[in-house]
């Protein structure tokens, strides 16, 4: 192993393709599964690349999440605002709060949502075609669908989109940004949804605020500080990694011309790419989203001993990309369907909106290819514009047109 002033930088540069991992990753990847590289504090961790790797990262409690936020230790981006967080627990913690909304997002129940996600879709379609061309696919559509979804589940006003979005677009800093603004952010989303909270109380719905509320209140199952921060990591979670998935899926579709082509001529296929989909794409420039882990003990990891206490970096978007658990892991192939991806992580902290992420995914794919005949960009992949200092990929607009039905 290097010696840690010669371990490279990390997070490394966006990637000159944004959906893909960039050369600088690429290269430990080709030396080994698991890497040693050193953080903006010159402190260091270890990257794991590697798909069994990064799988047994997420899944062996050996390497504790909790450990990450333990009094005293530094944490940076959007790690500064998760110390309460369900993800930031281990279990038996971790199962306590994960179970009080678990029942919430089954498949069963997310599949019976989809005829509502279908005309949320639909409708945005629609706006679409009686708007101007080119438009705006990141802000009219990628971003809408899953913040229409998430706010009607919860109880949020979708009328405030843009407010919450702002935040949380704050709240997914990377390193680079200032704890104080990532603490603004997250202070002024706290203040929104304590206030949506106490009118809550006042007046219950049928959404899952109030049975969070409810779950407070009643049954003593949460403190008032985790019913606010796991309000706000729903509603903040579940609408910016799925916007990303839908701008970045189809960056990816449309450089690759032929795979496009394929969906729309059979959109049958929708339910496969989407499982390559979120195998391939990758939603954060550096192949990177904060969900370090800190070994409790002595590990051995893909051949390299790791001490007690040390910071382990999963990578499970760059690991999608490991030739040991893929075929030709760089090519996107819209019928493969990939027996296992991490998309959604895996072990007890594997996306509890898996289910619902997944449904809209399809379900974007279906009304974007077959309901704006030639969907494609105006713009060249090089001129994208990303929102700098995120760890999701946000893009400031995704201007695209086609053609008349």
């Amino acid at each position: 192993m290097p010696a840690q002033n010669e371990a490279p930088q990390f997070p490394f540069p966006p990637s000159p393709v944004p959906y893909s991992p960039g050369p600088q990753v690429r290269e430990l990847m080709a030396k080994c599964p698991v890497n040693q590289v050193r953080l903006p504090d010159d402190s260091t961790a270890w990257l794991v690349t590697g798909f069994a790797e990064a799988r047994e990262v997420m899944i062996d409690q050996r390497y504790s999440r909790a450990l990450v936020f333990a009094p005293g230790r530094q944490v940076y981006g959007v790690e500064a605002t998760l110390s309460d967080a369900l993800i930031a627990k281990d279990p038996p913690e971790h199962t306590r709060l994960r179970k009080l909304v678990a029942a919430a997002f089954t498949d069963k129940r997310m599949q019976a949502l989809r005829p509502r996600v279908a005309l949320i879709v639909d409708d945005l379609v629609d706006a679409m075609l009686a708007g101007p061309r080119p438009a705006d696919l990141s802000r009219s559509f990628s971003l809408m669908v899953p913040a229409s979804v998430i706010c009607a589940l919860l109880g949020v006003p979708v009328t405030d989109v843009e407010r919450f979005h702002e935040w949380s677009n704050a709240i997914f800093a990377d390193w680079s940004r200032s704890r104080e603004e990532i603490g603004q952010a997250y202070a002024a989303m706290s203040g929104y949804m304590s206030e949506l909270i106490t009118q809550k109380r006042e007046s219950p719905e049928d959404d899952l605020i109030s049975v969070l509320i409810d779950a407070r209140d009643s049954r003593g199952k949460l403190t008032e500080a985790e019913l606010v921060d796991f309000c706000i990591q729903l509603l903040a979670a579940g609408h910016e990694t799925t916007a990303s998935s839908i701008n970045m899926s189809f960056v990816a579709l449309c450089q690759h011309p032929g795979e496009l082509a394929r969906l729309r001529a059979d959109p049958g296929l929708i339910p496969a790419a989407v499982e390559e989909l979120l195998r391939y794409v990758i939603i954060s420039g550096s192949g990177f989203i904060p969900l370090a882990r800190i070994t409790r003990e002595e590990v051995c990891l893909g051949g390299v001993t790791i001490p007690a206490g040390e910071t382990v970096l999963p990578s499970f978007n760059v690991a999608n990309r490991d030739p040991a658990a893929f075929e030709d892991p760089d090519r996107l192939d819209v019928g493969r369907v990939p027996k296992t991806h991490l998309g959604f992580g895996a072990g007890a902290h594997h996306c509890l909106g898996a289910q619902l992420a997944r449904m809209e995914l399809q379900e974007a794919l279906r009304g974007l290819l077959t309901r704006l005949p030639g969907l494609r960009m105006t713009r060249p992949m090089s001129e994208l514009e990303f929102r700098e200092g995120q760890v999701i990929a946000s893009m400031r607009e995704l201007p695209v047109t086609w053609d008349d039905a």
